[in-house]
C-alpha cells in the first residue's frame, strides 16, 4: 500500500478545544449544552470564511478544514457534501501525552465523522521521557494500522517542545532553540516514529527558518521509499511576519504542500466579534481574507 498525500493542501485548522472554551470564552469545567451550541455556532463563522475564500477563487480540492467532533460535526458533513477537504482530531485537547479523545472506541468515531484526513497533534521531544515516547509511539502505531488498513489518510501535528535541560544548554533562550536543536530533534522524532511503524501521509510541523532544515524534515518524511509523503507547516499562534517568513521557505522546497494556520488567521476577528466590535459579516470576510492571502502567499512562493 502506497503511503503518503503530495496533492497542494491549505487547511484552516479550528480543531481547538479546551483552548476555546477557556481563552475565547473564559469558560472552565464541564459545558453545558448552551456553551456547546454557542462554541459549535462560532466555528461556523470559520467554516463560513472558508466558504468564502472559495467561492472567490481558493481553489476547492486544495481547500481543507481541520474540526473537532465536539464542537464541529455537522460543519464536517456539510463540507464533506460540498467537496472540501475535511481533517478530524483524534487526540484528547490539552494533554502533554497522546492519548486517544474516544480510547478503545476511536475507530467507530473516525468512521462516524468520515473525515479525509485524521490528525494526531503529538509533542515528542527524542531528548525527553523514553517511556512516554515509547507509550505514545505505540499508541500512534495502532492509529496508523487502523487507518492504512481502511484506506484512510494519516496528519500527524508533531510539536518538539524543548526539555529543560535542551534550553538551559541554549541559556534558555527559546529563539536560539528554534533555530539551532529543533530542526534536528524534528528529523530524529519523524525516525524514531517511522521505525516505531508511525506511517503518517502528511506531517505537519513547526515553522523552520531555514531552508536546508525544511529539505531535511522532507528527506526524513520520504525516506526508504516514502516518497508521496507530504509536509505542511503549522502557525503556532504567531504573528503574521512570522508566518510569512515561515510560508515563504517551505514552499520553495519540493515536498512542502501547503500549511496548516489557525488561530494567526481567525483569533483576532474571532475576538472582536464576540466582543461585538464587529459584525459576523465583518469577522467571515477579514478570516477569509486572510487565508486567502496563505493561499497566495504560498502559491507565489512556490
Amino acid at each position: 500500500m502506497t503511503i503518503g498525500y503530495d496533492k497542494p493542501l491549505y487547511v484552516l485548522p479550528f480543531d481547538h478545544r479546551a483552548s476555546f472554551s477557556k481563552e475565547l470564552f473564559g469558560w472552565h469545567g464541564e459545558l453545558s449544552q448552551e456553551q456547546t451550541a454557542e462554541i459549535a455556532a462560532i466555528k461556523r463563522v470559520i467554516f463560513d470564511a472558508v466558504r468564502v475564500a472559495v467561492a472567490d477563487g481558493v481553489p476547492k480540492q486544495r481547500a481543507g478544514i481541520l474540526v473537532d467532533e465536539q464542537f464541529g460535526a455537522a460543519i464536517l458533513r456539510d463540507a464533506r457534501r460540498e467537496g472540501l477537504i475535511t481533517a478530524c482530531p483524534a487526540e484528547k485537547s490539552g494533554q502533554e501525552e497522546f492519548d486517544f479523545e474516544y480510547g478503545p472506541d476511536f475507530a467507530r468515531h473516525i468512521e462516524g465523522v468520515d473525515p479525509t484526513f485524521c490528525k494526531v497533534l503529538v509533542r515528542y521531544n527524542p531528548g525527553g521521557a523514553k517511556a512516554m515516547n515509547q507509550r505514545q509511539a505505540g499508541r500512534l502505531r495502532q492509529l496508523s494500522d487502523y487507518l492504512h488498513a481502511n484506506g484512510r489518510l494519516y496528519m500527524f501535528e508533531l510539536l518538539v517542545p524543548p526539555t529543560r535541560g535542551q534550553l538551559q544548554r541554549l541559556g534558555n533562550d527559546e529563539k536560539a532553540y528554534d533555530l539551532q536543536l529543533r530542526p534536528t530533534l524534528m528529523v530524529q522524532a519523524i525516525h524514531e516514529l517511522q521505525d516505531a511503524g508511525v506511517e503518517a501521509d502528511v506531517w505537519k510541523v513547526e515553522g523552520l527558518d531555514r531552508s536546508e532544515d525544511c529539505r531535511e524534515i522532507v528527506a526524513a518524511a520520504r525516506r526508504a521509499g516514502r516518497d508521496k509523503v507530504g509536509c505542511i507547516i503549522l502557525g503556532r499562534h504567531e504573528d503574521d511576519n512570522k508566518v510569512r517568513q515561515w510560508l515563504t521557505t517551505a514552499a520553495a522546497v519540493p515536498g512542502f504542500i501547503g500549511f496548516a494556520i489557525g488561530r494567526t488567521t481567525f483569533w483576532n476577528p474571532l475576538v472582536d466579534y464576540r466582543a461585538q466590535k464587529i459584525t459576523r459579516d465583518a469577522a467571515v470576510a477579514q478570516i477569509a481574507a486572510s487565508y486567502r492571502a496563505w493561499v497566495n502567499l504560498f502559491e507565489q512562493a512556490k
